[in-house]
C-alpha cells in the first residue's frame, strides 16, 4: 500500500491535468452557449431581421463581454467543486433519514450555499444580457406621488431569486440523483465522439430540469415572495411600484414573456453547469495505460502490479483495474509481461501481485454478501441445517423486512457524505470492502433488539454457547459457500465468533439506576416506533440495500474480466505455467462468489429486473451493477471452461465446486 505522498504522482500528472483540460473546454464552449442564449432571448418571429440585428448588437456589447468573463469565473469555481465532491463509488442512503442527513451535512450545506450564490450570479449575467426591464434592480417610479424616487424592479429580483433557487436545486440533485458519481462505461469512445453523441441528451436534460425548477420556484414565490421583496426594498431604501401587478399574484405570474425568459435563463444556467460536469466525467474516466514492469527502480510505483495494491486514491485503483481488463483482452505483448519471470530468481512477481489483488476483491465481496444473507436468513433466530428451513427463512416476509437492519457493524457506513476520492485518502483496509451497504446503529433509539443480539458476542454461560444443549435444535455449521477463501485454501474452518470470550464478566449486574434508565429508554423507543413520521423516515428505501451492496462492483467486474482473459490466454501464451499454480484458487473464488450472488438474487427484496432510467444528468449505472456483475461472473467462468475444457478435471477443488463446474462444462448454467 502506498501513502498519499507516494501516489501523488498520479494526481499531479494525470487527474489534475485531465480536470484542467475539461474546465478549459467548458470555458471555450461558453461563447457558443452564450450566443445561443442571446438569440433565443431576443426571439421575434414576426420581425426576423430585427431579431438578428438586436442579437448581433448584444453579442458585441461590452456588457456581454463582461458577462462572459464572470461566467468563465463561475465555470472554474463549479469545476473546483466538481473535482472536490466527485467520487467513483456512489453513496447510497438506505433510508430517508440517511438521505436527510446527507442533505443537512455541513459539507453539503457549504456546497448548496455556494451554488445558490453562483446561480444568482449567472442569472444576473443573463438579466444584463437580455436587457430591457430585467437590466437593473431599480428604476424611476412611474406613480405620480413617487415621482423622482427610485422603485424596486421586481422583474430583476424575480430573476435573481430564480437563479439562487436553481443553484440550490442543482446542488440537491447532486445528492439525490448521485450526480457526483463518475461512472466508467464498458465501451470506450473517443472524447469528441462521446461528447457529440451525448450533447442532445445534455441539452434535453437542461431544458427539462429548468422547467421543473421553474414550476417549483413559481409556487414558492407565489406563497413567500412578499418577504424577500419587502426586505430588499427596505434595505436598499426603494419604493414599491404599485402601477404594475406584483409577481406574487396570479395576474403578475401570467406574464408569458417573463416565464419564457425565466425558462431560457434557467436552461442556460443548467446547460453551462451540466456541460462542465459531463466534460469532467469524460476526461477523468478515460482509460490510462500503466506499465506492467519498469527497468528503473524509481518507476516501480507507477507499474500496474504496484498500483493495483494501492488503496488511495480510488480513481487510480479503478483506472488500474480498467487497464488490467483492457490489456488482458487486446494486448498480447503486455500479457507476456504479466506471465514473465523475474531475473534473476525466476519468480512470477507480476502475476502473483495482480492475481492476489483480484482474488482479494472477489473474496471481500463474497464475505459481504454472505454476511448480508446470514443476517436476512437468520433474522436473529437460530435456524436448523435443513434446506426446508433455509427456504422458509429466505422467503419469509418478516425476514426481508428486517434484512437491512441485521448486518453486523463490521463495515463502514456509506450514508455519510463522502470526501472526494480524488483529493483525500481512503480509510478502506486491505480486507474490508471498498463500500458498505449499511451499518445498523446499536445506540439508535429505534434499533431493534434483534440487531443487538446479532452483533453482541455470545455469553459462555448461555446454553447456545459451543454445542447446542437441545437435541431438537441444531446450530448451523459453516457451509462451503459461506467460508472465506483463505480458510478453504488452508483447509481449516473459519473461526467462530462464538468462541471469543466476553469483554465483561457475566457476574456483573447493572445497577438500579442503569436498569431504570434502560427501561425509560425502551419506553421512549416503543413510543416513537408507533409514530407514522418516524416509521416513514426510518423505513428502508426499496432496492437501496441491494444497490449499496454492489456500489463498487465495477471494480469486481474488471477483476473478473482481467482474471478470466488472462487465464484463458495462458492456455497458449503462458510458457512457464505461472497461471496454473493459482488456477484452483481462482476457480474457487469465482464459484464461491457465484453462489453468494445467486443466493442474493433469491432474497425477496432483491429485484430481478433492472430499474428504468430517467432523464437526468445523474448517472444511474450503479443501479444495475449487480446484474452486470452476475453476467460478468458467469461469462468469466464460461470463458475459462470453454478454453480448458476437460482439463479442468485435473484441477484440485472441492466436490461441490467440481459439481458446479461440470454444469458450466455442459453449458447448463
Amino acid at each position: 500500500m502506498f501513502s498519499v505522498k507516494q501516489s501523488s504522482w498520479f494526481m499531479h500528472k494525470v487527474v489534475r491535468w485531465r480536470a484542467v483540460a475539461s474546465f478549459a473546454w467548458s470555458v471555450l464552449l461558453l461563447p457558443v452557449t452564450t450566443s445561443l442564449f442571446v438569440f433565443l432571448s431576443q426571439a421575434s418571429l414576426l420581425h426576423p431581421i430585427q431579431w438578428i440585428t438586436d442579437s448581433l448588437c448584444l453579442l458585441t456589447a461590452s456588457s456581454t463581454m463582461f458577462s462572459l468573463l464572470l461566467l468563465s469565473a463561475v465555470v472554474l469555481v463549479i469545476g473546483i467543486f466538481i473535482q472536490e465532491y466527485c467520487t467513483v463509488i456512489p453513496s447510497i442512503p438506505c433510508s430517508r433519514v440517511a438521505l436527510l442527513a446527507k442533505v443537512l451535512h455541513p459539507r453539503q450545506c457549504v456546497h448548496s450555499l455556494s451554488h445558490c450564490s453562483l446561480g444568482m450570479l449567472v442569472t444576473w449575467c443573463a438579466a444584463v444580457t437580455i436587457g430591457g426591464r430585467y437590466r437593473t434592480l431599480s428604476h424611476p417610479c412611474s406613480e405620480s406621488e413617487n415621482v423622482g424616487q427610485m422603485c424596486l424592479n421586481e422583474y430583476h429580483l424575480f430573476l435573481l431569486l430564480a437563479g439562487a433557487f436553481m443553484g440550490y436545486s442543482h446542488s440537491l440533485l447532486g445528492v439525490v440523483q448521485n450526480m457526483n458519481y463518475v461512472a466508467f462505461h464498458a465501451v470506450q469512445q473517443h472524447k469528441y465522439m462521446h461528447f457529440k453523441g451525448s450533447l442532445p441528451r445534455v441539452v434535453k436534460c437542461s431544458a427539462v430540469q429548468s422547467l421543473y425548477s421553474l414550476r417549483n420556484y413559481i409556487v414558492l414565490y407565489y406563497f413567500f415572495g412578499y418577504g424577500p421583496r419587502l426586505w430588499i426594498s427596505q434595505i436598499l431604501n426603494l419604493q414599491l411600484d404599485g402601477s404594475s401587478h406584483f409577481l406574487d399574484t396570479v395576474a403578475g405570474l401570467l406574464d408569458f414573456s417573463l416565464l419564457y425568459h425565466l425558462w431560457i435563463s434557467g436552461t442556460f444556467l443548467m446547460l453551462t453547469w451540466f456541460i462542465t460536469v459531463f466534460l469532467f466525467r469524460i476526461y477523468v474516466s478515460e482509460a490510462y495505460s500503466f506499465p506492467v514492469q519498469s527497468t528503473f527502480t524509481e518507476d516501480a510505483e507507477m507499474c500496474l502490479p504496484k498500483v493495483l495494491s494501492c488503496k488511495e486514491p480510488m480513481v487510480m485503483k479503478f483506472l488500474a483495474l480498467q487497464d488490467l481488463a483492457l490489456l488482458s483482452q487486446h494486448s498480447p505483448v503486455r500479457r507476456q509481461e504479466v506471465f514473465s519471470l523475474s531475473q534473476p530468481g525466476g519468480h512470477a512477481h507480476n502475476w502473483n501481485a495482480i492475481s492476489r489483488e483480484c482474488l482479494s476483491l472477489l473474496t471481500d465481496l463474497t464475505q459481504r454478501l454472505v454476511a448480508h444473507h446470514d443476517a436476512v436468513a437468520s433474522n436473529g433466530r437460530p435456524k436448523s441445517q435443513g434446506s426446508s428451513s433455509d427456504a422458509k427463512s429466505v422467503t419469509s416476509g418478516s425476514s426481508a423486512s428486517s434484512a437491512v437492519e441485521d448486518l453486523p457493524k463490521a463495515y463502514p457506513s456509506v450514508s455519510k457524505t463522502p470526501g472526494s476520492v480524488f483529493l483525500r485518502s481512503s480509510t478502506v483496509g486491505l480486507n474490508s470492502p471498498m463500500t458498505a451497504p449499511f451499518t445498523p446503529d446499536l445506540d439508535s433509539p429505534f434499533s431493534s433488539p434483534v440487531i443487538r443480539r446479532l452483533t453482541a458476542q455470545e455469553d459462555p454461560a448461555s446454553p447456545w454457547f459451543g454445542s447446542v444443549q437441545s437435541p431438537h435444535v441444531m446450530r448451523r455449521g459453516p457451509k462451503l459457500w459461506s467460508a472465506s477463501t483463505d480458510s478453504m485454501v488452508n483447509g481449516s474452518p473459519p473461526d467462530s465468533p462464538a468462541l471469543s470470550p466476553r469483554s465483561h464478566p457475566a457476574s456483573e449486574k447493572p445497577s438500579f439506576l442503569t436498569q431504570w434508565l434502560q427501561n425509560r429508554k425502551e419506553q421512549v423507543k416503543g413510543f416513537l416506533a408507533k409514530r407514522a413520521l418516524v416509521l416513514y423516515l426510518f423505513n428502508k428505501l426499496p432496492e437501496a440495500s441491494g444497490q449499496a451492496l454492489f456500489a463498487d462492483s465495477q471494480a469486481h467486474i474488471w477483476a473478473l474480466e482481467g482474471l478470466s482473459h488472462l487465464v484463458a490466454a495462458s492456455y497458449t501464451e503462458d510458457r512457464f505455467g505461472v497461471v496454473q499454480t493459482t488456477l484452483p484458487n481462482i476457480l474457487s473464488s469465482m464459484l464461491m462468489l457465484l453462489e453468494a450472488v445467486d443466493r442474493h438474487f433469491k432474497l425477496p427484496h432483491a429485484s430481478s429486473k433492472p430499474s428504468r432510467a430517467t432523464c437526468s444528468m445523474g448517472d444511474s449505472t450503479h443501479k444495475t451493477l449487480r446484474f452486470a456483475l452476475r453476467a460478468a461472473l458467469k461469462t468469466a467462468l464460461y470463458r475459462i471452461t470453454t478454453t480448458f475444457g476437460e482439463h479442468l478435471h485435473a484441477v484440485q477443488m472441492s466436490a461441490e465446486h467440481r459439481k458446479r463446474m461440470q454444469q458450466f462444462l455442459e453449458y447448463k448454467e
